[in-house]
């Protein structure tokens, strides 16, 4: 007789392998496109102030719109994964036409807001005039990879719904091999490349132009480019793919499909867009508490969204395993593998606590040598702790539900627990205090209203995975729209 806990030790002995297959390289990729943001970051602060400024404020504008793409074409996944667990091969490939034809389209849209839309923002910004110039240069390069990127994230999101995700990570580390030295080389001209290499180099090279934050751009687009067509020609050769025979009958495009897609990605999209933006608020909103603060509190988020990338790619691995289980028709066991994958996330987030409660003084160390800054941040990690079990219970519960094709929720569910929970009671209590019973928090406030937050969110995931898994148990598949 099966007791929930054997139930549970005997789907981690069945699922514990093909789980970490798919989270380990997800988690790699993001790691090296998170080294190209690092990169770039490095090399124009060594130019000048003035670069690091523009691509800072550049980075602001054009990775929201990012990842909100990517959140979209992300819906592709756990339709292609109950696809594949169905067999329904020949139904994936038109598919991931109508995503693709939806990528070019989000990739125009987002190019054209990145070339006409950014001056009025610089101004309401109250940038300064030549940060918002050459801010302006790095936009307009980066938004001829637009395209090349979300190309990119839909063949990527295929790819992982056929269980398929250690491409993304080879691709991404040729997309950080191309960003790199570009970006020394535009960034930099002739005179970086004198330095490094001596006065032997042809002359054409030493007299190189130094482009700085507008080189940097240019690189971007070209590591966005080329991660593009690595996958396209990969997904064209590779043996995993040949019985999905993606690039045979181009599918012209189909409504229907398309509205499937977006009925399940948009909201993803919404849901990413509102989580960037409201660490975004909740740094203009510290600016005001001086510059000890507002270092403390990057260093702090900076060195934890480091961490959060492991239960964030075991997330989209859970989206895999869950969407590929209902494919087969077996809800009961999906509803043991979201289980299992919770179960998993408890673990990692003990595995991350314990991670900053070691690391927490060395690393802030290599961020700063102010001693101020130091004190504050490592306050700051320890409330980073507190938030690990939450933070990596709600980002899994999401990616359960993803699989289920449940998007909608989250997307209401994070604007409800992000906003009116986590901004609205951070800065309650980071301005005001408690019922007069607390002082003003300053930016501990903003941290707290994080935890509550993200407990919120967690808690209501919770409770609609609960009803989800067990619907689907029972057979409502019409209530859940799943096919």
């Amino acid at each position: 007789m099966f007791t929930p806990l054997t139930r549970l030790l005997t789907t981690g002995r069945r699922e514990t392998r093909p789980l970490l297959a798919l989270a380990l390289p997800i988690c790699g990729a993001q790691l090296a496109q998170a080294g190209m943001s690092v990169a770039d970051v490095m090399m124009t602060g060594r130019l000048s102030a003035t670069d690091l400024a523009a691509v800072s404020v550049g980075s602001s504008l054009w990775l929201p719109l990012m990842l909100f793409m990517t959140g979209t074409l992300m819906g592709l996944t756990p339709i292609v994964a109950q696809l594949l667990g169905g067999r329904r091969l020949t139904e994936i490939r038109p598919h991931v036409h109508q995503a693709l034809w939806v990528a070019l389209v989000l990739g125009i849209a987002a190019a054209a807001l990145l070339w006409f839309a950014v001056q009025p923002i610089f101004v309401l910004m109250a940038v300064p005039e030549e940060v918002a110039s050459r801010s302006a240069a790095y936009l307009a390069a980066v938004a001829f990879g637009m395209p090349g990127a979300a190309l990119f994230q839909a063949l990527r999101a295929f790819s992982d719904g056929m269980n398929h995700t250690r491409p993304s990570l080879w691709i991404s580390l040729i997309g950080l091999a191309v960003n790199i030295p570009s970006n020394y080389v535009l960034i930099h001209g002739g005179d970086g490349l004198t330095a490094l290499f001596g006065d032997g180099l042809p002359g054409w090279v030493q007299v190189l132009p130094a482009l700085g934050a507008l080189g940097c751009g240019i690189a971007t687009a070209l590591s966005l480019w080329a991660m593009c067509l690595a996958m396209v020609l990969y997904t064209r050769r590779a043996p995993a793919y040949r019985e999905v025979s993606l690039w045979h009958s181009p599918t012209p495009p189909r409504l229907r499909m398309i509205s499937e897609l977006l009925h399940v990605g948009v909201p993803i999209g919404v849901a990413i867009f509102v989580e960037v933006t409201l660490f975004t608020v909740i740094a203009l909103l510290i600016a005001s508490l001086g510059e000890i603060t507002v270092a403390a509190h990057q260093v702090a988020l900076n060195y934890t969204s480091i961490l959060f990338m492991l239960p964030l790619s075991l997330s989209m691995a859970l989206t895999v395993r869950v969407g590929n289980t209902l494919g087969q028709g077996r809800p009961a066991l999906a509803r043991q593998v979201a289980t299992f994958g919770i179960a998993s996330s408890v673990m990692v987030a003990l595995l991350n606590s314990a991670l900053l409660w070691f690391t927490a003084q060395p690393v802030i160390a290599l961020y700063t040598h102010d001693a101020a800054v130091q004190r504050l941040a490592l306050s700051l990690v320890l409330l980073a702790m507190i938030f690990q079990l939450s933070d990596s219970l709600q980002v899994n519960l999401a990616g359960a539900l993803r699989g289920y094709r449940d998007t909608r929720i989250i997307m209401l569910i994070t604007l409800a627990s992000y906003w009116l929970v986590g901004l609205a009671g951070g800065h309650w209590l980071g301005t005001r205090g408690l019922l007069g019973m607390v002082e003003p928090m300053g930016v501990h406030g903003y941290w707290v209203g994080l935890i509550g937050g993200l407990t919120v969110a967690a808690l209501l995931l919770g409770e609609r995975l609960r009803r989800i898994s067990a619907a689907a148990a029972e057979g409502s598949y019409d209530a859940l729209g799943i096919r």
